[in-house]
């Protein structure tokens, strides 16, 4: 990824401009504003020029994520290790904030990054660990404590070590999920994306310091023709549909929780999400309180939840939340855009039948963690209205012409293992289909195949001559994952009453376009 080629600025500018930047955010922005300034100073006699460049040349912090490595968990010890594994996010966002916020300190001391931020991260770390450790044997289960313990240790990226783990590296995940038309590669960033390549690395960009740079954007038009072929229809092909129309969030559900991977924990998410379908999903929802809620779906028997982080252009807008955890207090900052549309279809499979899907199935497709973890569970699909014949875009967001609009699409797995509504790691329990064939692998059954397809009006971001973005857009998400496009992600609870989930699966394999 390339850096942001801005211009040397004297101390007195750049603090003049983190001022504004502080201003425009609310007080709870000064800490993000505060990374622009600090990056760039130095003495009046020019010294602490090499001390600074390498400071600065720390970009964010990269944690091993725990919870992807946990595969069995008691149900008895589930909701503490959801807490700690909690407080693993909670640790890391705050040493990013002070990784941001000590720039200067950072420049006159070399070790200040490893003393005084990584150090003790790892020592919370370790102890916290060692909780979720506890919280499994104490009910017996087992657990590598040995390998459990290698992972408190955090490192740090540079700016231009911040791709997602390479521009073609999808770990198999993005292969044509569903007749999206991904192959998991995206394209080479247009010259103008490029022309950030030498920047000061502490800069990285976007409204609140911590993204998105130039490089993070492509023109759509620069992209290549998509040449992937769909796998063909077999003879017991579902081929049917059925779509739940559930609104765009019009009336402004937001929450910045995760009951699916941090129940009972406010904030869990660190970025706020809209909302469709049911109504009343915060931490705290069970599955008692989720059949008992409204519906946004035209279709009252639909319950299910589908959740999304929202997107924002960077526009100096102050939200609800510019001064709230998950918003701008974590780096989350400027307008929330609702969708124009949201497309919720289920689809069937092209090699068998599909079976119903069961009450409460849980299923987070893509990974808000790409930039620390790499790109083997990403899902990301960005493209805009007239070129979705194009490579969709897994690590850049496009800038689409004047008239087209940004569309946002996901693909969820449709492999379900028969037995688990969920699992430690929230993914083991479902799989993408091979994406040759359609066929689901290790005697996982196939269930019709959730797909979103969301729909922006966002006025074309343009690369300045310093190497910024005017009109910046980005997901909310994880304030250390600097809001790269490839960390978007969705999430889904299947809830439905009245023989719902049979009667979409019967439109499924019977070949009918139902609603």
């Amino acid at each position: 990824m390339g850096r942001n080629d801005r211009k040397r600025r004297t101390p007195m500018a750049t603090k003049a401009i983190a001022a504004s930047a502080a201003l425009a955010l609310g007080g709870a922005g000064l800490l993000w504003a505060q990374m622009n300034a600090s990056a760039h100073e130095s003495n009046s006699s020019g010294q602490n020029t090499t001390k600074a460049a390498a400071a600065s040349a720390v970009a964010t912090i990269a944690c091993p994520d725990v919870g992807q490595q946990l595969t069995n968990v008691p149900q008895k010890a589930s909701q503490g290790v959801a807490t700690e594994l909690a407080n693993l996010d909670k640790q890391i966002t705050e040493a990013y904030a002070r990784l941001a916020s000590t720039r200067q300190a950072q420049a006159n001391d070399p070790n200040f990054v490893q003393n005084a931020i990584v150090g003790p991260l790892k020592e919370k770390r370790a102890a916290t660990i060692d909780r979720i450790r506890i919280d499994i044997q104490r009910v017996g289960g087992s657990v590598n404590a040995a390998a459990l313990k290698q992972l408190a240790a955090c490192t740090t990226q540079t700016a231009n070590n911040t791709t997602a783990g390479g521009q073609n590296n999808n770990g198999g995940q993005n292969n044509n999920n569903g007749g999206q038309n991904n192959n998991g590669n995206t394209a080479a960033p247009s010259a103008s994306a490029s022309a950030s390549a030498s920047a000061p690395a502490a800069n990285n960009g976007g409204q609140a310091g911590n993204g998105p740079t130039a490089a993070d954007f492509v023109d759509i038009t620069k992209v290549a023709n998509n040449v992937l072929a769909k796998p063909q229809n077999q003879a017991q092909a579902s081929t049917g549909s059925f779509t739940t129309k559930c609104g765009v969030n019009a009336n402004k559900n937001h929450n910045t929780d995760n009951v699916i991977v941090a129940p009972g924990v406010t904030n869990g998410a660190h970025h706020e999400h809209d909302y469709v379908g049911n109504q009343k999903v915060n931490a705290f929802s069970t599955n008692d309180s989720l059949l008992a809620a409204p519906s946004s779906c035209q279709n009252q028997s639909d319950l299910s939840s589908y959740y999304w982080p929202v997107v924002r252009v960077q526009d100096g807008s102050q939200e609800f939340d510019a001064n709230a955890l998950g918003g701008g207090k974590e780096g989350n900052v400027g307008k929330i855009l609702t969708p124009q549309s949201a497309q919720i279809k289920y689809v069937g499979s092209p090699a068998s039948k599909v079976v119903a899907m069961p009450q409460f199935l849980r299923i987070i497709t893509g990974d808000a963690k790409t930039l620390t973890n790499g790109l083997a569970n990403a899902n990301a699909h960005w493209s805009c209205t007239g070129f979705e014949n194009k490579v969709q875009l897994t690590e850049q967001y496009p800038i689409c012409p004047q008239g087209s609009n940004v569309v946002r699409t996901f693909a969820f797995q449709s492999c379900w293992d028969g037995v688990n509504i969920d699992s430690a790691n929230h993914r083991t329990h479902v799989a993408f289909a091979d994406p040759a064939s359609g066929v689901c692998g290790n005697g996982f059954k196939a269930i019709p195949q959730l797909t979103m397809r969301l729909v922006y009006k966002i006025t074309p971001p343009t690369i300045q001559a310093d190497g910024t973005v005017k009109n910046a857009y980005a997901v909310d998400g994880f304030p250390e994952q600097l809001h790269k496009a490839s960390t978007d992600h969705d999430d889904f609870i299947s809830v439905t009453k009245n023989n719902l989930a049979a009667k979409i699966a019967n439109c499924v394999n019977t070949g009918k376009k139902c609603q």
